[in-house]
This record gives C-alpha cells, sequence and structure tokens, in this order.
C-alpha cells in the first residue's frame, strides 16, 4: 500500500488529466452539482486518498486476532479467530476515491477486492486502479488482489451482483437507486451501505450556541455526503428562539418546514412527506417542531434512514432516552452527524457506513472486513 500511496503521487498528471475528462463528459450529460462534487479530484484530494493508503497501511492487521477465547470443563481451549472473508466485491457511483480507500481496507484485511464504479468516473478509476496493481507488484504481491471491472452498463452491474462463487461479500457505495438494484438483483450476501436521512435534535434542555454551531456544520460542512444532516427538528419550547436564529445562521440554504415551524418562519417553504423522507444531499433542510422528545423520537423513527441522528441537550435523562430509544447506526449527543466516519471515529478508514444490523452495523472498517473462525484445541477429547 505504502508503494501505491508513491504511485498515486507520482501519477497524478495522469490521474488528474483522466479525471478531467469525466468531470467533462459528466457535464455534457447534465450531471447535478452534487455529482460533479463527488466526481472530481484536484491536488488536495488525491494527496488524501495517498495519505489513506498510508494511513491503512500502519493500523493493526485484524487477521489472526484472537477474539476471545475459553476453556471447557473437559480441557479443550476454544478460541474465535479473525479471518478475512474472501473476495469484496465493491459497486459504486461517481467517487474515485473510493477506488483507492476500498482497495486498501480489502487488502489490508487480508481480501481481495474487485471494484465495479461507475461510467462517469471509468476513466479516472482505471488510472487508479492501474497504480494500485503496480504498488502490489513492486511489493511482490499478485495484481489481481485489485481488480477492476471496466463493463459499466446496467446489465454488466447486475452480472456483477450476481457472481456467487466468486465474491463473497458485496457492498454498494451510492444512492438509493443503488440500494434498490442490490436489493432486487444480488444473489451473493452483501452489506448496504444506506442512504443518511440524518436528523438533528435541537431539545428543550439544549445550549443554543452549541446546537446552532453544530446544525451548520451538520447540513453545511459537507452536504453532498450520506453524515450530512437533512432535517432539523426542534422541541416547541424553545423554537421561538432558536428558529429564527438558525435560519440566519443557515445561509444559502434551502428551508422548508411544516406548520408549527412556519407559524415562526413564515417565508420559508411548506415541508411534505415527501420532504421529511428525503435525503437531499443539497443545501435544502427540513423542519419539524415537536412538543416534547416522544415526539422527537417518533419523528425520527418515522422518516430516518437508520443511518446517524443526533440530540443537542443538556438534560442527561433526555440524552440517555434518545441514545437508548432510536433505531439507527450511530447516535450523537452533543456533536455533529459528520463525525460519523470511519476516520473520525478512530477506526482509520472506512468502507461504508452500514445501516444494516448483520453482519456489521455503523462505519465499517478493518475488522468489518473479517469473519470469525472457531479453532478448538484438544489433548485428544472424544465425545460420549
Amino acid at each position: 500500500m505504502l508503494a501505491a500511496a508513491d504511485l498515486l503521487d507520482e501519477r497524478r498528471a495522469t490521474i488528474l488529466e483522466a479525471n478531467v475528462d469525466d468531470v467533462g463528459r459528466a457535464e455534457d450529460a447534465g450531471a447535478d452539482l452534487t455529482s460533479l462534487d463527488r466526481l472530481r479530484l484536484d491536488p488536495g484530494r488525491i494527496d488524501a486518498m495517498a495519505q489513506g493508503l498510508r494511513d491503512v497501511a500502519v493500523l493493526a492487521d485484524p487477521v489472526g486476532e484472537v477474539v476471545d477465547g475459553w476453556v471447557r470443563p473437559n480441557g479443550l481451549r476454544v478460541e474465535r479467530v479473525r479471518i478475512p472473508l474472501g473476495v469484496i466485491g465493491i459497486i459504486y457511483e461517481n467517487r474515485p476515491n473510493v477506488t483507492s480507500d476500498a482497495a486498501g481496507l480489502c487488502l489490508k484485511s487480508g481480501n481481495a477486492v474487485l471494484l465495479r464504479g461507475s461510467s462517469s468516473a471509468i476513466a479516472t478509476n482505471l488510472v487508479v486502479a492501474a497504480a494500485l496493481r503496480d504498488g502490489l507488484v513492486a511489493a511482490g504481491l499478485p495484481a489481481g488482489a485489485v481488480g477492476m471491472v471496466e463493463d459499466t452498463t446496467r446489465q454488466g452491474a447486475v452480472a456483477f451482483m450476481q457472481l456467487t462463487g466468486i465474491i463473497d461479500c458485496l457492498i454498494p457505495r451510492g444512492g438509493s437507486s443503488l440500494i434498490a438494484s442490490i436489493e432486487e438483483h444480488a444473489t451473493v450476501p452483501f452489506v448496504i451501505d444506506g442512504i443518511g436521512n440524518c436528523h438533528v435534535y435541537v431539545d428543550a434542555g439544549a445550549d443554543l450556541d452549541m446546537a446552532e454551531a453544530i446544525v451548520v456544520n451538520a447540513k453545511t460542512q459537507r452536504p453532498g455526503v450520506c453524515n450530512a444532516a437533512e432535517s432539523l427538528v426542534v422541541h416547541r419550547d424553545i423554537a421561538a428562539e432558536f428558529l429564527p436564529r438558525i435560519a440566519a445562521a443557515l445561509v444559502g440554504v434551502t428551508l422548508v418546514g411544516d406548520e408549527a415551524t412556519r407559524a415562526v418562519l413564515s417565508d420559508i417553504g411548506i415541508a411534505t412527506e415527501e420532504d421529511f423522507a428525503t435525503e437531499f444531499l443539497g443545501l435544502t433542510l427540513s423542519i419539524a417542531t415537536v412538543d416534547d422528545l416522544d415526539a422527537a423520537i417518533d419523528h425520527v423513527t418515522r422518516y430516518g434512514s437508520g443511518h446517524s441522528e443526533a440530540i443537542i441537550t443538556q438534560d442527561i435523562a433526555a440524552a440517555g432516552r434518545f441514545t437508548t430509544e432510536v433505531d439507527a447506526a450511530a447516535v450523537v449527543v452533543n456533536a455533529s452527524t459528520r463525525f460519523i466516519d470511519g476516520g473520525e471515529l478512530g477506526l482509520g478508514a472506512e468502507i461504508g457506513i452500514s445501516t444494516q444490523k448483520l453482519h456489521a452495523r455503523g462505519p465499517m472498517g478493518l475488522r468489518e472486513l473479517t469473519s470469525i473462525r472457531f479453532v478448538v484445541t484438544g489433548t485428544g477429547q472424544v465425545r460420549t
């Protein structure tokens, strides 16, 4: 991986040239600004890709780790040991940085990886994958440990999802249409890197300075990613004070709200059921004003996607109820949802954020790319 990182640095001009071609084709096809942002590379993003590989390279190897162990009364020693999953298939949209991130994580956890990106990023992905494979060869490893599928047709995507016996685990990185296609067509085991209809709930017991800073960060720091906030929920007791304040702070953000919210912010749009259920991936935010914590939890439960949900409060009991009763992969107290990221949470990196409950949930790092094997050692015991 260190050799591959060096090659990304050395070949940045070639990578950027390929990326310019991809971005140009996407612009000609009418891609929106969020899609273009995900697709576009610059020197800083290439630096981040190379550094990501270096960061993963120095992480502890999870393979062979003894998770736990015990000795039975008959003397058998039982251990559960981490092993690689095998071949991991990654199917993803737009973001060429996923090519290097996914390859690095899969290789570090002892797996081979088969990458299938989108047609919009194919030129960039091929150049990046070539650097990764050359890095493997330089390190004495087989180039085939990183594979890149060049067929970007829909039929090819479906065939990729059905490579039973070749792919051991499939991980999608994309929007709702990709997730729906996986759920309809995949015949290999998969882990859903789900959409992020994330909420920030500002409780009656919130520090409003803190709440303002967190909401602005969660919505605007990078609005086109899955851990950005898409909906704000505000307790009625602080709505009259907080809503005008946050509306003024969210410069450039289109706000839509329910009736109670619009009673305070009369100039914002009407929020529909669809708005509350939407992952905008852009500068739009839905707002609901609720009577109490129960109503806030009900709103999150109804519209959330099980990704990341936050509460802002100084009330320990309210925070405890929210973290216990909200069903999501990650629940945040008094911090931005943007922290739900493998690197930010100390995993080194992530291959995605699972909104499933089996076999992984939340940010998936190296350990989530392994399975468990029972190793049982005896001294001649037989079962009677």
